[in-house]
Formats: C-alpha cells, sequence, structure tokens
C-alpha cells in the first residue's frame, strides 16, 4: 500500500529545498516574484527598474528644483517552462520522503536547477564587452608596457572588468563572477585563491564560492557555462565563456503556475522566489503513477553594460 503520508505538498518542500540549494546563476541575478500572481507561459510581466535622479547644485535665490520620481519597466516574458516528470511505481511512493527524495526527487530538481542556470547564462550573447584575450603576463606585475590588460587564465583579470563596469558607472556592491570549472582551476593556484576564506548565503551558494571578494566581485563556479553558440575559441578555455557583472544586469522572474483543471493530487509551493507545482496521475490501465513537477520563469537581460564577458582569443 502506497505512504499516505507522501504527499504533493511534501514532495513540493522538498523539491523546492533542493532547487534552492543547487541553483549558482538565480541567487545572483536581479529577482522579481508575485506569489498571488499565476501565470502562463507567453505572459508578459514588467519589471520596475529603480529611478534615477540627477544631483544639482542649490542656488539660493531660485530655490530647490523638484524632480519627478519616474519608475522605468522592462517587459520580460514567461518563456520558460522547465517539466520533470518520472513513472514512480507503488514500492517507490512507499518510501519514506529522504529515500524518494535522494533516489527520485533530488535528481529531477538537479536537472531543472541546469537548466535554469544555462537559461540565465544564455544572456551572455546580450553582453558586447569582451577581456580576457591578452597574451599570458609570464613576467608578472611588473611587466613594462602591459597596460594593464590580462589572459582569462589570470584572476588579475578581474582588476580589468572592475575598470570597465567602473566606466559605466556601476554600483560597486553586488558585483559577481561566474567562471568554469577551467577557469576555477587556473585561478585557484595562484596563491591568494589558496588562502581565501569562503562566504555565501545558501549551502549551494556556499559549494559554489571558491573564494572571498576579489577586485570588488565574489567569485562563483558553476559547470553550466558551457559558451555561447557562435563564439568558439581555440585553445583554453575550448567552451567556457566566463562573466563577470553587477546583479542587476539580469533579471530572473518566476511565477506559479494553476493547479490543473479536475487534478486530485497536486500542490503548489514557493520559498525564496522559487514557485514549483507538483502533480499527481495515476494510470490505471499499467497500474503505475507520474510524478510530475514543473514551474514557470523568464530571463532578461536589464543592462548589458553592466556585464563583461572573460574569454580567450576567439577562433577564426
Amino acid at each position: 500500500m502506497a505512504n499516505t503520508f507522501l504527499t504533493p505538498s511534501m514532495i513540493a518542500t522538498r523539491a523546492l529545498a533542493t532547487l534552492y540549494e543547487n541553483t549558482v546563476m538565480a541567487n545572483l541575478v536581479h529577482r522579481d516574484y508575485e506569489a498571488d500572481f499565476q501565470g502562463r507561459v507567453g505572459d508578459t510581466i514588467t519589471v520596475r527598474k529603480p529611478a534615477t535622479f540627477t544631483a544639482s547644485e542649490f542656488n539660493r535665490s531660485t530655490g530647490i528644483v523638484p524632480q519627478n520620481i519616474t519608475e522605468s519597466g522592462v517587459a520580460v516574458t514567461l518563456n520558460h517552462m522547465p517539466d520533470v516528470s518520472a513513472v514512480v511505481t507503488t514500492e517507490q511512493l512507499a518510501l519514506n520522503i529522504n529515500d524518494f527524495g535522494t533516489q527520485i526527487l533530488d535528481p529531477m530538481m538537479k536537472a531543472i536547477a541546469e537548466k535554469l542556470d544555462r537559461d540565465l547564462l544564455a544572456l551572455r550573447s546580450d553582453v558586447v564587452q569582451t577581456i580576457g584575450n591578452a597574451t599570458a603576463n609570464a613576467a608578472g606585475e611588473d611587466y613594462q608596457g602591459y597596460n594593464g590588460a590580462y589572459p582569462w587564465s589570470d584572476s588579475r583579470v578581474l582588476i580589468q572588468a572592475g575598470e570597465v563596469l567602473d566606466t559605466k558607472n556601476v554600483p560597486m556592491d553586488e558585483r559577481r563572477v561566474v567562471v568554469g570549472p577551467r577557469t576555477k582551476a587556473r585561478w585557484m593556484a595562484e596563491k591568494i585563491w589558496r588562502s581565501a576564506e569562503k562566504r555565501g548565503g545558501t549551502v549551494g551558494l556556499e559549494q559554489a564560492q571558491f573564494g572571498s571578494t576579489a577586485s570588488g566581485f565574489d567569485p562563483y563556479m558553476t559547470q553550466n557555462i558551457a559558451g555561447p553558440a557562435g563564439t568558439p575559441t581555440t585553445g583554453q578555455p575550448t567552451t567556457e565563456v566566463d562573466l563577470a557583472f553587477h546583479k542587476t544586469a539580469f533579471a530572473l522572474v518566476t511565477r506559479t503556475l494553476e493547479i490543473p483543471p479536475g487534478a486530485q493530487d497536486a500542490a503548489i509551493m514557493s520559498f525564496e522566489g522559487f514557485a514549483l507545482r507538483v502533480v499527481y496521475a495515476y494510470d490505471i490501465k499499467y497500474k503505475q503513477t507520474t510524478v510530475s513537477v514543473d514551474t514557470l520563469y523568464g530571463t532578461k537581460t536589464l543592462d548589458p553594460n553592466r556585464a563583461v564577458l572573460i574569454q580567450g582569443p576567439l577562433a577564426p
């Protein structure tokens, strides 16, 4: 007999925890979420951007110059609906939530987390500022004529990334850099990184963050950082196109999905801007249950000037 304690709500709760702890990019960009808004694929959401002001010199003879508070918005389409469904036997449904989570649910959620990170990283195609294709500086920092340009494999390339963002008046706080395994390996070989302390906001981010703030950027690693289409590279890295950015360069917009009409075993759960829908469907003909987990979100580049690509030289 199936375990009556293993409900869609329990599965959704465990699934949310796994998804939250396995995403990297989703926790580093601007987020927009409304728990009471149930969306559909193709819906368009307007994301608010902070108001901007100009400071003027006070003139006592004319007095203050009031400014209108005008908030601009960016339209984001909810164009991603990742789904992972699996046929579950009666015996598997009879497992307790920990066993079910470890054997079935956690791998399902890791697949959604990977897709979420890749969809956000696909926004790199909107970024035109590129650094990291300089010749390796074997002579060290004091090498004359180096002009402050570093290769992707030298972590001092972040100094150059900071310079690019500084010239665009990008805020100094909430700057992040997300790299792939090859770049992380090169940077970690440098003494300064081997002695750096790890820190982060969640277990997943603590595992992804491989050092303390460097040149104004918090560094993270993801295995989902394969290069965008159309940008092949020669030598190392062959597929990695790393990304240094401010939190407000990109946005992730998530909304809840509706319970399907007639669904008796279904639940919607949300936490920290993530929302999942879990639906059971029993097939009486084959006497088996399909467990389906999905979510709804949209991704958008808010300001490409607030990001810079770090990559090696492009192939001819």
